[in-house]
């Protein structure tokens, strides 16, 4: 099935940092996969965002650099996280999306945000058109609006009404993190005319796949929230080995050989 059929039903879409762990992901079965921006920029030891100006710390082209490791690793479709298209001109967006053909990329989303605002929504919308014409027909296009991420929320109106007017100028799919309510995502379902992308893993949310499915919510990713466990599990083993000097840790590890199995196979290609 097609990264763009997927969007006709319901999956999840579990993000990966670098060529490892999208290969661990895609072994466990899930149709597809996404990059996390945040888990690459840790991953790298930088910020997400620097401070105080929100600009990404990561520059495109680092961006892309894990990007293609990631994408030449698994034979499932990746969907990239694309910030906001690494500037504020249509122009810029475009060949933004360009890269992501090119990097084998099935899709990406843009957002309206840019680190410090949102984008004016008249902006916002020329530049989801561009990043259509620049896709073609097969690369899913998400747009997302940062509404609700911002410290005063704009009211869900208004970032209803920017995801309808960015599925009009050409989105495939849109995305309205930071809403963790299930009745406030049922109003997202019903009002959005698309599929909706929902992030498990922000905040404090307890909502589960299931709940999501039941509401309609076509796909599910997790951000940066593997990627983030991942290095709780880092600082608590070091704090336990350097406060105890013991390695109850290790009991989590996979074994070698698993691991070298798995990534023989993948090293052949043989995903």
């Amino acid at each position: 099935m097609t990264f763009r059929e997927l969007h006709t039903g319901r999956f999840v879409m579990p993000n990966a940092w670098d060529a490892g762990s999208a290969v661990l992901l895609a072994a466990a079965g899930f149709p597809a996969i996404a990059t996390t921006s945040a888990g690459i920029a840790f991953s790298l030891a930088k910020g997400d965002h620097t401070l105080p100006d929100g600009a990404p710390a990561v520059s495109r082209d680092e961006m892309f650099a894990r990007v293609r490791e990631i994408t030449a690793a698994v034979d499932v479709p990746v969907n990239g996280d694309l910030e906001d298209g690494y500037g504020a001109d249509p122009s810029r967006v475009a060949e933004t999306i360009g890269a992501a053909r090119e990097a084998g990329l099935a899709g990406g989303n843009i957002e309206d945000y840019d680190g410090r605002e949102l984008y004016d929504v008249s902006l916002a919308v020329e530049r989801i058109a561009a990043a259509r014409e620049a896709a073609g027909p097969s690369f899913v296009l998400t747009a997302r609006t940062d509404g609700q991420l911002l410290r005063t929320p704009v009211p869900l109106a208004d970032s209803i009404e920017r995801a309808n007017r960015f599925r009009e100028a050409g989105a495939d799919c849109l995305y309205v993190p930071g809403v963790n309510s299930l009745d406030t995502i049922r109003t997202l379902v019903q009002e959005i005319d698309g599929p909706l992308n929902v992030v498990m893993g922000l905040g404090t949310s307890t909502l589960t796949v299931a709940e999501l499915q039941a509401a309609g919510v076509a796909r599910i990713s997790l951000g940066g929230s593997i990627a983030r466990a991942a290095l709780g599990f880092v600082r608590r083993s070091a704090e336990e080995l350097a406060t105890h000097g013991t390695i109850s840790f290790a009991a989590d590890q996979i074994p070698q050989a698993d691991l070298n199995q798995l990534f023989a196979r993948s090293s052949r290609g043989e995903h």
